[in-house]
């Protein structure tokens, strides 16, 4: 065997290797020779090939003694795969390498310190298996990587131990349960120039949601320090959406931000750490409040994934959404440039082996239990059983099949007992860490960075772990009952009257935007404020004056405290709340792109408003709120106007910032035409000015008012959204929070139907389009048939209706002879 066949640099390499140099190498030589002209910027280095390992394997005699280990193994039997795994890697660990070997792997790593003009420049050793990153199966992470490693002698040393790690205990066990043999697979190792992102930062990125499978969307995490703690779920990084899309058209789509906990950073360890190359420390307070990248460096990140996306997908003649690895090159004042490189990249291998989704699956708890602790969701399934605490991989013998699995986080160690639990709790993790990775690709049921599952959750406790109530993931103590729909996609009839949808919960979009529909007729800004802010926007315009009298007034101190904590990666109290309102409705328009997304402009009432941090300064004691300070009085009043003008500027940078202009705001309890031009003026007076770059305003018919006059509004609104709860209400003269006439609410009422009725025939004879946001459509399909026989045009729903009102009303439409 030639002495080149032993070792190749990146740039001698490509995709069509991987059978040389295993799909990690071949993929980073791919990037280096093909993307970096698109402006992708990759670290260089050198492979070590497959055919050097087996060399090694063949010479020393050790493929025939690995065969006489692995006799008679039966991978569920965990104590024995852990012995026949730790004796082969201590064999494979104790081989000399041929000093034809040794001496080629010495004289690259020379030139590589040359090329640099580093003595003994920082590597890190990347197994590469020659069957990784196979679209059917995913080998990423069963083998080893070893970071900052210096000196020809450390080099060596990692290269004997990641050769070994192709027989780690989790890597057997795959390759057995994937059907590969022992020696199909053969690793080659990348030895690739260390970003020095233990003074920065580092993370994953997805070119898809990881959750829902959708398309459109960059997923990206962070966190600081190097990368290996967010690829092992160890710290709780932060995250960031981006729509691509609108990426791709010069846009800035940022449409998720997320700060994580980020309590630990991996770095460089010193001469004082005995040896050990890296070592992981705490974080600083000030570094767990900001984000890791600016937005600047976000949108370069995405850009990068879109085109290493579009470069694969292109080789494969299909969508190939990838699985890629970043670092950031220290501060690029003390160390290092400043600049960022993407240090690897894979297929994707859960949702781009899914099939055409035919049928929409949603789980239903129905009922209610004491919640032990909360985390993020992964999935939307339930899964339930007796709870098994390991804290250790040395205990994973004590799991049993179908118990839930909690404990501190995962490694691919862990596998042999993951792949058999009911379902799977850890304290630590983001949305990109090991535990959530298999848990999508075997479906089971997975919570992660709880904090404190391990302290709340009892071994031999009965538990509930759902992931069907958003973004949370809740475990609750005991079994309870939960409901599972399927519902068929195939076939659905077209309408002509739109099917819409209700949206509150902005991180349900990309999975609900996948349901057939039109858009979505009603978004409301009041959960993104609950949710995302959580405080009243006029102690955020006002948090200098706020500063000012906490150094006299105990309570606004304490008041000033907590919006300082909790807008600590904000200078600009005003920004954050543009900012987190701006992501929630974008995330909740790129989830349904390009068709219309109706957003309801706040409609708080005072009492609401009063419980937001900081409301009780600003909103006054009204006996019936529900009728009082409330939707379009409130945007004009000079006591809210200025807080009005923040949620303008979020809907403007949505619109012209990040280009969604599918969005349209709906004005609420607009009582009169001259209250509703006050609003249309005042919404100019902060950017968004009617007709410019298509911007439209709907307003809610939800007063007797607006159905009465409604000729007068269509003169300065461009369509109706009827919200058939309050019209209800106002219609019959009750209060709907009131239980004493509950029994009188009904939507179906001759006096409502007729108001419902004359606002449809004005809006239709003024050409405004109109559509229904309200709760009536979705509880009574009689209430829809009356709308299509109105001829609304729209008819908005929530999610869990919208397909079998969208089967009732086509039969509806058919029986009177409409086409669509």
């Amino acid at each position: 065997m030639e002495k080149q066949d032993f070792v190749k640099w990146f740039e001698e390499v490509g995709i069509k290797d991987v059978a040389i140099v295993g799909g990690k190498t071949a993929s980073l030589g791919e990037m280096i020779t093909e993307l970096t002209a698109k402006g992708v910027k990759v670290p260089s280095g050198f492979a070590i090939t497959a055919h050097a390992y087996r060399y090694i394997m063949e010479k020393s005699g050790a493929v025939k003694q690995v065969k006489e280990i692995l006799k008679g193994l039966d991978t569920h039997n965990v104590k024995d795969l852990a012995t026949r795994g730790a004796q082969i890697r201590k064999l494979i660990e104790s081989i000399e390498f041929p000093e034809e070997l040794d001496s080629e792997i010495r004289r690259m790593y020379k030139e590589m310190c040359e090329r640099y003009k580093t003595k003994n420049v920082a590597v890190a050793v990347r197994s590469s298996a020659t069957a990784e990153d196979l679209p059917d199966a995913s080998f990423a992470g069963q083998q080893e990587t070893y970071l900052n490693i210096q000196g020809d002698v450390a080099l060596i040393d990692a290269c004997k131990r990641c050769f070994a790690s192709l027989f780690t205990n989790r890597a057997i066990s795959y390759r057995v349960d994937k059907g590969f043999g022992h020696f199909d697979v053969a690793l080659s190792i990348a030895v690739q120039k260390m970003i020095r992102s233990d003074s920065a930062c580092s993370g994953v990125i997805f070119t898809i949601d990881t959750e829902s499978g959708f398309k459109d969307a960059v997923f990206i995490t962070g966190a600081w320090g190097l990368g290996e703690t967010v690829v092992q779920g160890a710290v709780n990084p932060d995250e960031y959406y981006v729509f691509k899309p609108l990426l791709k058209a010069g846009k800035r789509p940022i449409v998720g931000k997320k700060i994580g906990a980020k309590k630990i950073k991996m770095i460089y360890a010193t001469t004082k750490d005995k040896g050990k190359p890296v070592k992981t420390i705490d974080t600083t307070e000030a570094e767990r409040c900001k984000y890791v990248i600016t937005d600047d460096e976000v949108l370069t990140l995405a850009k990068w994934a879109c085109i290493i996306e579009d470069h694969y997908s292109a080789k494969a003649g299909r969508f190939k959404p990838m699985d890629i690895e970043w670092a950031k090159d220290g501060d690029g004042k003390k160390v290092g440039t400043g600049e960022l490189y993407i240090v690897q990249a894979r297929p994707e291998t859960v949702h781009s082996q899914k099939k055409k989704r035919t049928s929409y699956q949603t789980f239903t708890l129905k009922g209610k239990g004491k919640v032990l602790c909360k985390g993020l969701a992964v999935g939307e399934k339930i899964g339930q059983g007796v709870a098994n605490l390991i804290m250790s991989s040395k205990d994973i013998s004590k799991f049993q099949k179908g118990q839930i699995l909690v404990t501190d986080m995962t490694d691919p160690d862990w596998e042999p007992i993951m792949k058999i639990a009911s379902a799977i709790v850890t304290n630590r993790g983001g949305r990109t860490c090991h535990a959530a990775i298999v848990s999508r690709e075997l479906g089971i049921t997975c919570v992660i960075g709880t904090e404190n599952a391990t302290k709340n959750v009892k071994s031999g406790q009965k538990v509930t772990v759902s992931c069907a109530e958003g973004e949370a993931g809740i475990i609750y103590d005991g079994i309870l009952p939960f409901e599972v729909t399927d519902t068929n996609l195939e076939n659905l009839p077209k309408t002509r009257t739109k099917i819409m949808m209700n949206m509150g919960i902005p991180e349900l979009a990309f999975k609900q935007g996948q349901i057939p529909n039109d858009g979505v007729g009603l978004a409301r800004e009041e959960f993104i404020i609950n949710s995302y802010i959580g405080i009243h926007p006029m102690a955020l315009v006002n948090y200098p004056e706020l500063k000012k009298q906490a150094r006299k007034d105990k309570k606004i101190a304490k008041l000033v405290a907590e919006i300082e904590k909790r807008t600590a990666a904000y200078a600009n109290k005003i920004e954050f709340f543009v900012d987190n309102l701006a992501q929630g409705i974008a995330h909740i328009a790129a989830g349904f792109y390009p068709n219309d997304v109706v957003v309801r402009l706040s409609d708080f009432k005072s009492n609401e408003y009063a419980n937001l941090l900081g409301g009780y300064l600003y909103e006054p004691k009204e006996d019936n709120p529900m009728i009082g300070w409330r939707g379009a009085s409130r945007y004009y009043n000079p006591k809210y106007e200025a807080a009005f003008a923040l949620e303008c500027y979020a809907i403007k940078k949505v619109r012209d910032e990040m280009g969604l202009t599918n969005v349209i705001p709906m004005v609420p309890f607009c009582r009169t035409p001259e209250e509703g031009q006050k609003v249309v003026d005042t919404c100019g007076k902060y950017g968004l000015k009617q007709g410019v770059n298509g911007l439209q305003f709907y307003v809610m018919a939800e007063i007797p008012s607006n159905c009465i006059a409604a000729a007068e509004f269509a003169a300065i609104f461009d369509g109706f959204s009827i919200g058939s709860n309050d019209l209800t209400q106002l219609t019959l003269g009750l209060d709907r929070d009131s239980e004493l006439v509950a029994s009188i609410f009904d939507e179906n009422h001759v006096a409502v139907k007729r108001m419902v009725a004359m606002v449809i025939k004005t809006a239709r004879e003024k050409g405004r389009k109109i559509g229904i946001c309200g709760q009536a459509p979705s509880d009574f399909p009689e209430f829809a048939d009356f709308l299509v026989e109105c001829g609304i045009d729209s008819i908005s729903l929530n999610p869990d209706t919208v397909i079998k009102t969208k089967l009732s009303i086509a039969e509806k439409e058919k029986k009177m002879g409409i086409i669509p």
